[in-house]
């Protein structure tokens, strides 16, 4: 009989982090969150940060939970622990290995302009012939320009750059490396050349002594750092890196057979894409603005991001200020009860990008663009959810036209699968069969990935086969498609 082998994933988010729990007895997965903690922005007097010292604290002590189950019987000793989060943002390190500064967050300000400032030094098309990355102003690429352009003392000192996770694991390892699946984020990545693309850095003024080292997702870190150790008790212990990017992992984790399907990573962002050997970097894809990031197993992700989830979190977050303090599933009723369709929006106007009165500024959109204005909280939600839906068949049309392909199921995993509506609009609007599943897919592919590293499991295919085993899915057949064509027309001529 296998014996039972357990896991540690400490899941990043952009609204909140878990330690979860992974018990593979060889044929299934059974996961448990150990603990739950908010996630989101600081604002100090220079601008939006995250706050890195208290997550690390959360991180240790997700790490010591794990630990204290050990020691009372819960469970066996850990195997390994690996940790993922989000992509664009980055720490720098002086020459002791010190963190320079608190990390900024991606929707601070200071971005504001720097896609005109790189492409008046670079042309557009060179950078993306580089990086082929989709051009969006949160990148690491204009965050680290405008540390150039505004002179920045941090970028002065640095010694070592790292994305958060891999500052995270550097924290737990002393190992500063970047793994690849959140490095080709950064738009500081050449995916033809496998390696930072440092003749773009030069032309941008970005030190290039900063880039390191990059492993491939599963690397194997080794055992957690002295100091570490000893504070939690836990000597030994193995770090892998998954794929450190949280959409790799949940891509990891999509449980598909054969090739021809899509997917959406859904959550704070709907990241929706295909995977692909090489990069898929040409004059459609630029047009587009699609990106290439990494993927588990040396693949891309060949994908779009889109706003996501975010618009809804954002009016949530709105009302409960005002004072009115409402659950997900309850806005998610409103909206299922108000009119279909009276007004569309594109998910990813400029409008949205940023924290604040998400309410006010989707009816100024509406309002703007000479639409009925959405007055209610039910009709303002399914404004948004219908224009999420719209802009996946849009993707999804543009993911066939560059690739050639014929994408029989769109997969849907991630936190966002809770909000069944959203997951029949998608069937609804795109006219496929939407399969949604399992919904912690990141934290599901980060374990299954650790597994596969340490070699309990022998390949991707046997990855998506455990998550098949594991995890119940459900499947949206498209229904009534009325409404969507004109809807669909409505969105493509806002652009």
């Amino acid at each position: 009989m296998t014996a039972t082998r357990n896991y540690l994933a400490l899941d990043l988010g952009a609204e909140s982090g878990r330690a979860i729990l992974g018990r593979f007895d060889g044929e299934r997965l059974a996961i448990s969150e150990l603990h739950r903690f908010p996630n989101g922005p600081v604002r100090l007097n220079d601008g939006l940060h995250w706050d890195v010292l208290r997550l690390w604290q959360e991180i240790k002590y997700g790490l010591a939970l794990a630990g204290r189950g050990t020691e009372g019987g819960g469970h066996g000793p850990l195997d390994s622990v690996g940790l993922d989060a989000w992509g664009v943002d980055f720490a720098l390190l002086d020459r002791r290995g010190s963190l320079v500064a608190n990390p900024f967050h991606y929707r601070d300000g200071r971005t504001d302009g720097m896609l005109d400032v790189a492409f008046g030094r670079v042309p557009r098309v060179q950078i993306f012939e580089q990086t082929g990355i989709q051009f969006m102003q949160i990148n690491t690429l204009f965050q680290l320009l405008s540390m150039v352009v505004n002179d920045s003392p941090a970028l002065q000192i640095a010694a070592t750059f790292l994305t958060m996770p891999d500052l995270f694991n550097y924290w737990l390892t002393g190992r500063a490396v970047c793994e690849f699946s959140n490095t080709t984020t950064t738009q500081c990545y050449d995916p033809r050349r496998r390696t930072w693309a440092t003749s773009l850095l030069a032309a941008l003024d970005i030190p290039r002594h900063i880039f390191g080292e990059i492993v491939p997702p599963g690397a194997l870190l080794g055992p957690l750092a002295p100091a570490v150790a000893g504070e939690l008790g836990a000597s030994g212990l193995q770090v892998v890196a998954p794929a450190c990017h949280d959409t790799g992992s949940a891509v990891a984790a999509v449980p598909a057979r054969g090739e021809d399907f899509a997917w959406i990573s859904s959550g704070t962002w709907s990241v929706m894409g295909t995977l692909s050997p090489e990069p898929v970097i040409d004059d459609r894809s630029l047009l587009y603005n699609f990106t290439n990031e990494g993927a588990a197993g040396g693949a891309f992700r060949f994908s779009k991001n889109i706003i996501g989830l975010w618009l809804v979190q954002e009016c949530r977050r709105t009302w409960a200020g005002q004072g009115e303090e409402l659950s997900y599933a309850a806005l998610t009723e409103m909206a299922a009860r108000a009119p279909a369709f009276r007004s569309v929006i594109d998910p990813d106007a400029g409008d949205f990008l940023k924290p604040g009165d998400m309410p006010s500024r989707i009816q100024a959109f509406c309002r703007r663009t000479g639409q009925p204005v959405p007055e209610d909280k039910g009709a303002i939600v399914r404004c948004a959810l219908e224009g999420l839906a719209l802009k996946y068949r849009w993707v999804l049309e543009r993911m066939e036209e560059i690739t050639g392909r014929r994408f029989s199921v769109l997969h849907i995993v991630g936190g966002g699968t809770q909000n069944r509506l959203l997951s029949q609009f998608a069937a609804d609007a795109t006219g496929q069969p939407v399969v949604t599943g399992p919904i912690e897919a990141t934290a599901t592919g980060n374990i299954l990935l650790q597994a596969l590293a340490l070699g309990h499991l022998g390949s991707l295919d046997e990855v998506r086969a455990v998550v098949r085993n594991s995890f119940e899915v459900e499947t949206f057949e498209p229904g009534n498609r009325a409404g969507w064509d004109e809807a669909y027309e409505r969105l493509q001529g806002l652009s």
